[in-house]
């Protein structure tokens, strides 16, 4: 195990993230639990650098045991306001973490008290406003049931981020200026106009080219593999490091595991604007879970996970000792990250931070999505009701909308509390989308117009060209957020809200 000792207050906030197992702490700590957003200090290939963190008892993150209720108190130790919102979980909608819905950011030494059921599963907490969120302002949030407490295995987690030493005001005129500057969307904009911009590179696709490349299956839907000559735009920013539990592959978090033992990894991607592929080499993997949501088990080496999903991997380690890594591999790009796996006294050597070739586009075909299939999937029920939901932009100028709209000029999904509800997105644009839903849970049920039994889910990756259906029953009547979670897309205001009455 590495000796955190050693790095002293630069290391502190990694205590709950390099932890072998996550401790079940809830009956020795008081309630309500304290968590300070507050800042913090990395150090990152030797250079110090202050990012932002959420703190609880044991360090970044929580841990909560079964039955357990999230009975806690939120402070605000930075220095300008901040709100956090508790990814994939369903609390109250006036608990859910949204700037002025209904309630504001927490002030500078303020404390707001919460109190909600927890679902069990993989989830994780941070900053709804993308700035403070670009700041590294997030953490993991993980809640165990009955099973993972009865299992005879190791749990331990792998917290993924994007770093710029940068301020994130500065990243952003960077992404802005290097792909023309953001616009803001012209009043009278209607939902229609998104439907005509489908961007290439800053080139304009018009949709007469797009029925040139074919339609199998449904009218407007492309054929890929034609789709693929054409440029995708993968990432928009070059990082300059990519975490995996705060550290690089240069000092990488090695957990102590035992020889012949069974491993449950936790992964969460809560980077800005990056896809990861989840790389675990020598060693086979079960995905169990997406989304903190049970799904039938797919064996396999390498899982793609866009930003904000979070997927588990049940792990058995050979008999033998030795160290195995698992690699977090950036969409595009040969960088790379990751944690290693390692019995006591094993050699542990050295990853290089780029890889020979760079990874690929992730789940272009919806190829992954198309295997997970629900472990507990929704009640067979009749839909009431349909949104179509266009998602478009360009690169020039910085601009992401939905159904043509951006922020502040949007136009809400409607729902009646009870209702089931499916939601078709369809990426006219040239970059993938990560889109979350509040409030809910909701089951993938269409790709490309071919419906399935796919996963329960909070954030469905939507890759350019393609169509994706979800199903959920409306919740609480309350304005949820619809948005994606490409921090600069959200930046530049592509979210609209679901409004259930």
């Amino acid at each position: 195990m590495t000796d955190i000792s050693r790095r002293g207050f630069l290391a502190a906030g990694t205590a709950m993230l390099a932890a072998q197992a996550l401790p079940r702490i809830a009956m020795a700590r008081p309630v309500p639990i304290p968590l300070i957003a507050g800042s913090r200090v990395l150090d990152i290939d030797g250079r110090a650098a202050t990012v932002w963190g959420l703190t609880g008892p044991l360090g970044q993150g929580l841990s909560f045991d079964p039955g357990q209720r999230f009975e806690v108190n939120l402070r605000n130790d930075l220095p300008e306001p901040t709100i956090i919102h508790w990814h994939g979980q369903i609390p109250p909608n006036r608990q859910d973490g949204v700037p002025d819905m209904p309630m504001p950011p927490l002030n500078t030494g303020e404390t707001r008290s919460y109190d909600y059921e927890l679902m069990p599963g993989t989830y994780w907490m941070h900053a709804h406003i993308p700035m403070h969120e670009m700041r590294l302002l997030a953490a993991p949030l993980i809640v165990r049931s009955a099973d993972d407490i009865a299992a005879d295995r190791q749990e331990a987690v792998m917290f993924l981020h994007d770093f710029s030493f940068k301020p994130p005001q500065e990243v952003m005129e960077e992404i802005a200026g290097g792909h023309g500057e953001t616009a803001a969307p012209q009043s009278g904009t209607t939902p229609q106009s998104g439907m005509n911009h489908a961007m290439t590179g800053g080139m304009m696709m018009d949709p007469g080219m797009m029925g040139q490349a074919g339609m199998p299956g449904m009218d407007g839907m492309p054929d890929m593999s034609k789709m693929a000559a054409m440029a995708m735009d993968l990432n928009d920013y070059d990082w300059d490091a990519y975490l995996a539990n705060d550290r690089t592959l240069n000092d990488p978090d090695v957990i102590a595991v035992d020889p012949g033992g069974r491993v449950r990894l936790r992964i969460v991607n809560a980077a800005a604007a990056t896809v990861f592929w989840i790389d675990t080499g020598a060693l086979q993997a079960r995905l169990v879970a997406v989304d903190g949501h049970a799904v039938q088990p797919l064996s396999g080496n390498r899982f793609g996970l866009s930003m904000a999903q979070r997927m588990d991997l049940e792990i058995d380690l050979p008999a033998g000792g030795g160290s195995w890594p698992v690699l977090a591999l950036r969409e595009g790009g040969r960088e790379r990250t990751g944690i290693v796996l390692a019995t006591a006294g094993a050699q542990v050597a050295r990853l290089a931070p780029l890889a020979d070739e760079a990874a690929p586009a992730f789940d272009t075909d919806l190829a992954q999505e198309g295997r997970l299939i629900a472990a507990a999937p929704l009640a067979a029920r009749a839909t009431q009701r349909q949104h179509m939901v266009m998602l478009g932009g360009s690169m020039t100028p910085y601009l992401w909308t939905i159904n043509g709209r951006s922020w502040g000029d949007h136009m809400p999904l409607a729902a009646s509390s009870g209702e089931r509800v499916e939601i078709t997105f369809h990426n006219m644009s040239m970059m993938a989308h990560p889109m979350h839903l509040h409030g809910h849970v909701f089951q993938v049920v269409g790709l490309n117009g071919q419906r399935l039994s796919g996963a329960m889910r909070d954030t469905v990756h939507v890759p350019p060209m393609a169509m994706v259906t979800i199903a959920m029953d409306a919740g609480e009547a309350a304005r949820w957020m619809l948005h994606c979670h490409h921090m600069p897309h959200l930046q530049t205001g592509m979210m609209t809200e679901f409004a259930v009455t």
